[in-house]
């Protein structure tokens, strides 16, 4: 390893450890943090931005990456030093066409805008979050014009969550599965068909819904003695480094599935964070391929695995303990009342077979506003219009309408991923069925580890290594297709409601 190298990864591991800090702090935001602290916060998180910022695409940075290009030039492009660097050097060139007032700007607006829009949402109050909606925009346009696109202004925003992803190749997967899933759920309302989902409404006590969500995750493989669990607004996992990852859940006295389904979506990225390659730790290697890989993990744990008849009947023995109404219900009732289709107004608690309309509409909603042609104060009437053309019904509040997520308080782009995550969730699912011996009985018999070893050796074990697109073609031999999820959704759902 040469001088230059060593001074390179020096100052890559500082600037994850204060990015990581940063995360801290966010974290604590959205959990603990006391309200009158935001405006403290905002400063302090907006400051920390700006010196990874200033750190990022200083002098040093520069000269260390241009001297180890030039020394490295003749090794394996594909080998770890190469592949450091080539990471390092995009995200050098994209964040040197940011001013750090912007980033700085950028962070101590997010900050303050969670706040608003907590108390917009409990008000639905869309009027009180407009204003703030439209600094996010006038921000997001701002760093888009000098990260600058080739063919859509959502180009420049895809890059830092999707590497080598756009606009168009989104847009080609979504109309792939688009009319899918409008035709699925037309054919489920036609059938007349129902599923009962009593047993998963009644009266949960909430420290029991927490001793078994514990439960759960740990089963599957959440390391808890580098991770924990507690309650927030909007569920969301958060790492500090692969020996530090934490999860959040919302419970629902009310309503059972609401806590423990985002406990194991939450803990499926947790699972991913914690399988990173350590030995890469303070490198551009020890992180995530992208959002849509990370949201496949947290996917494929909630519902391929979580919502199985296998894993229903694996699981009863431990919901009846804890809670004896489940007595009067059988796994394979269970089966059907977590795998209910069901038109909601909220992404987050939303079936497998509508949840992507969700994101298909917040895809389009996010579009027009960067393309011009919808203004912020037209999103409730355009997002009531949508929900009305894609689920038949019309959100009766902003709460549980426009202002029900969380992402638009820190900016725009973040949306694709869940449907990229569950398109890549059914093709690595896929091969993974074909290499593991049975992984239905193994889920049935509570046996998570080898499911789990595989995608730390396919998957988590690649950290960046891959572009997303790349890395699944990769595993699965395939390109990036809506097909595999398009014939698990049918397959499961024409089997469930007899169509």
């Amino acid at each position: 390893m040469s001088s230059s190298f060593s001074d390179f990864k020096t100052l890559y591991s500082k600037i994850v450890n204060i990015s990581e800090a940063t995360s801290l702090l966010f974290w604590d935001q959205l959990t603990y943090m006391p309200e009158g602290s935001s405006s403290a916060r905002a400063e302090q998180a907006a400051t920390l931005q700006s010196i990874v910022h200033e750190l990022s695409t200083g002098n040093e940075m520069k000269d260390l990456l241009s001297k180890c290009e030039a020394e490295y030039a003749s090794e394996d492009e594909n080998g770890d030093t190469r592949t450091m660097l080539r990471i390092a050097r995009r995200d050098f060139d994209r964040g040197t066409k940011l001013p750090a007032s912007l980033v700085e700007e950028k962070s101590r607006h997010s900050t303050l805008a969670y706040n608003t829009w907590v108390k917009a949402r409990e008000r639905s109050d869309f009027d009180m979050f407009a204003p703030v909606l439209k600094k996010t925009l006038e921000l997001t346009m701002r760093e888009i014009d000098l990260l600058g696109y080739k063919d859509h202004p959502y180009d420049a925003l895809l890059e830092e969550s999707e590497p080598g992803v756009t606009h168009a190749q989104v847009k080609a997967v979504f109309s792939e599965l688009k009319p899918a899933l409008i035709s699925l759920i037309s054919r489920i309302k036609e059938s007349g068909n129902s599923v009962d989902v009593s047993c998963l409404h009644g009266d949960f006590d909430l420290d029991k819904q927490r001793a078994l969500t514990t439960f759960a995750v740990k089963e599957i493989g959440y390391n808890f003695s580098m991770g924990r669990q507690d309650p927030t607004v909007h569920p969301f996992c958060i790492s500090m480094s692969p020996q530090d990852v934490r999860i959040t859940t919302r419970y629902d006295a009310a309503y059972f599935s609401a806590a423990f389904y985002a406990s194991m979506h939450e803990a499926g990225h947790a699972l991913y964070e914690q399988g990173l390659p350590l030995q890469y730790a303070g490198t551009p290697l020890c992180k995530a391929a992208s959002s849509g890989v990370h949201e496949s993990q947290s996917r494929m744990w909630e519902n391929i695995v979580g919502r199985s008849r296998e894993y229903c009947t694996h699981i009863m023995p431990r919901f009846r303990e804890y809670f004896p109404s489940f007595s009067n219900c059988d796994p394979e009732e269970l089966y059907r009342a977590v795998n209910c289709v069901k038109p909601s107004f909220i992404r987050v608690e939303a079936d497998e077979a509508t949840y992507n309309l969700h994101v298909l509409l917040r895809f389009e909603i996010e579009s027009a506003l960067l393309e011009g042609n919808l203004d912020v104060d037209d999103i409730p009437d355009a997002w009531d219009s949508a929900m009305e053309e894609y689920f038949g019904i019309t959100p009766p509040s902003d709460a549980e309408g426009c202002l029900q997520d969380v992402h638009w308080t820190g900016g725009f782009g973040g949306f694709p991923c869940y449907t990229l995550g569950n398109v890549i969730s059914l093709q690595l699912w896929d091969k993974l069925s074909m290499d593991l011996t049975d992984p239905k009985q193994l889920i049935l018999n509570g046996e998570f580890a080898p499911i789990l070893t595989w995608l730390r050796e396919n998957v988590h074990s690649q950290g960046m290594r891959y572009q997303p697109f790349d890395l699944v073609e990769k595993i699965t031999g395939t390109k990036i297709t809506a097909k595999p999820l398009i014939d698990y959704l049918n397959n499961k759902y024409s089997e469930i409601y007899g169509i």
